[in-house]
């Protein structure tokens, strides 16, 4: 009766088994391969140290207008303008500004990865609903795999550095922005579409010229919510050397330093708002924009 008291498992030996055949598996797939996807991704890191370089190495008055003015045309208030100007002077008042780029300089790179794509495996979903069938189990397990395990493949495939970080936050912020452009897409009124038909438009013609203007709205906050995830994902990167604001959180936490770990917390928590603000404002108006459009 000890089944009872105990759930019936597999043999300790069997598992040990299993798991060494997997992990040697794994291992034996990384030496075969693994230089060759470090080729494969060795663009991105070309790209990364570009941006990092754009971000680091320009004076800082050019890159805070250029932030600046960027929020504004996003956004059209002032409000957020004059608050992500104070939130950047407080970031370089003490003393983060590089650290600070460098985080935003991988937020850009990852969130243009994650848009470029997210946005035709979300318009493929929202055209069959096969492909939906298939594709949604994988975004459900994305979506609940704690973040820390993304690490670990990428880690054994690539070792430790930017690129490995760059893809563990592009897979971790890929999600929303796939769900959210299907949704869009499939929420555009069927008696529009049915216009479309008759004026004979083509399906890119329609896809370009209605469904994705009239679900841009939607498709922007994907691309919100894939931003807010990237600046996450970025922190617990730091772990393989991802740098940034979360190096110096890490260390904080390893080594017991309150104030080092609050004050770069805090320039998380702005950099956060600020592309949210922004990023919201702009979804705002694009709704606005395609309501008035559409009388």
């Amino acid at each position: 009766m000890d089944w009872l008291s105990s759930f019936p498992a597999i043999n300790d030996n069997t598992l040990r088994a299993l798991k060494k055949a997997i992990d040697d598996g794994f291992r034996d797939f990384t030496r075969a391969y693994g230089n060759a996807i470090e080729g494969f991704f060795s663009p991105l890191q070309s790209l990364l140290i570009w941006s990092e370089r754009l971000m680091t190495k320009t004076p800082w008055i050019i890159v805070f207008i250029a932030i600046i003015a960027i929020v504004w045309a996003a956004s059209r208030s002032m409000r957020i303008a004059i608050g992500t100007a104070v939130t950047l002077a407080l970031i370089g008042a003490f003393g983060m500004w590089d650290d600070t780029m460098k985080t935003v300089s991988m937020i850009l790179v990852c969130t243009f990865i994650a848009i470029a794509v997210g946005l035709p495996i979300g318009i493929l979903m929202a055209r069959s609903n096969r492909v939906q069938g298939v594709i949604n189990p994988i975004l459900d397990v994305m979506q609940t795999m704690p973040s820390f395990v993304y690490l670990i493949p990428v880690v054994m495939l690539l070792g430790i550095g930017r690129v490995p970080g760059l893809i563990a936050v592009v897979i971790y912020a890929l999600p929303p922005m796939i769900r959210l452009t299907n949704l869009g897409i499939r929420l555009v009124d069927r008696d529009v579409l049915e216009a479309a038909d008759a004026f004979g438009s083509s399906s890119w013609q329609k896809l370009r010229n209605v469904q994705i203007p009239l679900a841009m709205p939607t498709i922007m906050a994907g691309v919100n919510q894939t931003i807010m995830m990237a600046l996450a994902m970025v922190v617990i990167a730091s772990m393989i050397g991802v740098q940034g604001l979360g190096q110096p959180v890490l260390r904080a936490i390893n080594n017991q330093y309150f104030t080092l770990g609050l004050f770069n917390g805090f320039a998380i928590v702005g950099i956060a708002i600020i592309f949210d603000r922004a990023s919201q404002a702009f979804g705002r108006r694009l709704q606005k924009h395609v309501e008035l459009a559409n009388g």
